[in-house]
């Protein structure tokens, strides 16, 4: 098996960059959805990270997603915006809709940015992150195509849908982030398995007959589990309606797959909420998260979620990403013969 290939960061981002504009897609889409990718990859969601390049590509040439798509945000209510993601990349409308929502918070204290007409919006957390840098207290979420059932079905119906959760914390100190999908696994984990020729864990996913399955093509052939049981089951369904229904866009089980040029485009939808916590709590927000940094501290062995993060930042930026050779030819390939 050929060793890995380790690139820099920015190299990282040049070579998605590369393949994005070499697959019909303009230099304003490719810059920040490669962008997204390469910090998905130092962050150690490989899911997704570099290996979405491919599908992402191969679907630009296809016309299944509009490479040179101009997302627009319009201002429908006092503190509410709808983003027209235009059928494109999901993350040059998440870029505007973060630009529109910040201000927008900290002039009405809370602030609503509802995304149609995207695609795979990658890592949830680091949106709520965005926002949470800028001192904003952020609930992000979004729907997917189908990967599990209605809780009590067997048929693949909802996405993995998944929601995070950004707040700032005082003294400068990096956000807090929780990002979770309502599956054991998110889905792009199981894909990412199955490039790799890896197993997955017993309790991801059934096959198609329903049966437990530590192989990751045949989870892909079944489907996903949520997490908690009937709980998981139910914040999926919450998560659809509010990603769905609200913005106006696809159901999981009515959006094409983010993994292949087949069919339409997927038109998922996202939600981002924003509050200002100064304003709301009156000036008290940074004394109180000061208060549960301390009793979580006081604790032993308890620690926040998401600071995993950090440390695999610190370590792409210092020893860059170590991609799979054959995902790096792949790319390569994309570049060497453009659309």
């Amino acid at each position: 098996m050929s060793e890995p290939v380790r690139l820099s960061l920015a190299e990282a981002e040049a070579l998605a960059r590369d393949a994005l504009a070499a697959s019909r897609t303009s230099p304003g889409n490719a810059g920040p959805t490669a962008r997204a990718l390469a910090a998905a990859e130092a962050d150690g969601q490989a899911g997704h990270g570099l290996s979405r390049v491919p599908s992402y590509a191969m679907q630009s040439r296809a016309g299944k997603v509009d490479g040179y798509a101009r997302p627009t945000v319009e201002k429908v209510a006092g503190s509410a915006l709808r983003v027209d993601g235009g059928f494109g990349f999901a993350y040059p409308a998440i870029d505007a809709a973060i630009e529109a929502l910040a201000p927008l918070a900290r002039e009405n204290g809370v602030a609503v940015a509802a995304i149609h007409r995207s695609h795979h919006f990658g890592q949830a957390g680091a949106h709520a992150e965005r926002l949470a840098e800028r001192g904003l207290v952020a609930l992000v979420l979004a729907n997917s195509p189908k990967a599990m059932a209605f809780w009590g079905g067997r048929k693949a119906m909802l996405g993995t849908n998944p929601l995070a959760f950004g707040a700032p914390l005082p003294g400068g100190q990096p956000p807090l982030v929780i990002d979770l999908a309502m599956s054991v696994a998110a889905r792009g984990k199981i894909v990412a398995a199955e490039k790799a020729g890896k197993p997955i864990p017993g309790d991801w996913a059934v096959d198609a007959n329903g049966q437990p399955t530590t192989d990751a093509k045949a989870a892909l052939a079944g489907t996903l589990l949520p997490i908690g049981g009937a709980k998981g089951g139910a914040l999926a369904l919450m998560i659809e309606i509010l990603a769905a229904a609200v913005t106006g866009s696809a159901y999981g089980w009515e959006a094409s797959s983010f993994f292949d040029d087949k069919g339409g485009p997927p038109n998922m939808g996202h939600v981002f909420i924003a509050l200002d916590p100064a304003r709301l709590s009156a000036g008290a927000y940074d004394s109180r998260m000061t208060a549960i940094l301390e009793a979580i501290g006081a604790e032993p062995g308890a620690r926040l979620p998401g600071t995993k993060r950090l440390g695999n930042r610190a370590r792409a930026a210092a020893d860059g990403l170590a991609i799979p050779a054959p995902l790096y030819a792949e790319i390569r390939a994309l570049i060497d013969h453009p659309a």
